[in-house]
């Protein structure tokens, strides 16, 4: 299954939405790499088994289910996450990717390319329905957490 969409961060049209700069979305990105814990429902831990200045291999505990993933960094540009499948969770891989395009709007669009079978009944019509909801859902779980990190540290000047 594949799935995409667009969330705006910044809207000009929208005086109660308070505006985030590009740096500040990326270091939220890095943030949410780094520290998955915060922004995961049901993550319990993360471990980053090893780093470079671009990777991230990670493994993420969910109770008895252990996740490994790799994060790529293109620097105040996208992340990209790669998660292998297994017998007992579906692999794919998420990009989250910063759009601006002009000095006003700011936009974050997320990615996804999963093993799920494609819906060929009705019941896997909806099982993916509900699984780009439950994406989209914490999508905008992640934006909202960002804006919330960049105003506690907004005295700081630094999200983490």
């Amino acid at each position: 299954m594949n799935f995409e969409h667009l969330i705006q961060v910044n809207d000009p049209l929208n005086p109660l939405v308070e505006s985030i700069t590009r740096q500040q979305l990326w270091e939220g990105l890095v943030l949410r790499a780094e520290q998955p814990q915060l922004f995961v429902i049901g993550l319990d831990s993360c471990t980053i088994l090893s780093r470079t200045d671009l990777t991230l291999e990670r493994e993420l505990h969910y109770g008895a289910a252990t996740v490994r993933d790799r994060v790529t960094l293109t620097p105040n540009e996208s992340v990209r996450y790669d998660i292998l499948a297994t017998e007992a969770h579906v692999g794919g891989s998420l990009t989250m990717t910063i759009e601006q395009p002009d000095a006003l709007q700011l936009f974050l669009r997320f990615e996804y390319n999963t093993t799920l079978p494609a819906a060929d009944t009705e019941d896997a019509r909806q099982t993916n329905e509900i699984v780009k909801s439950a994406y989209r859902e914490a999508d905008i779980d992640t934006v909202r957490l960002i804006r919330k990190y960049v105003r506690d540290s907004s005295g700081s000047g630094a999200v983490h």
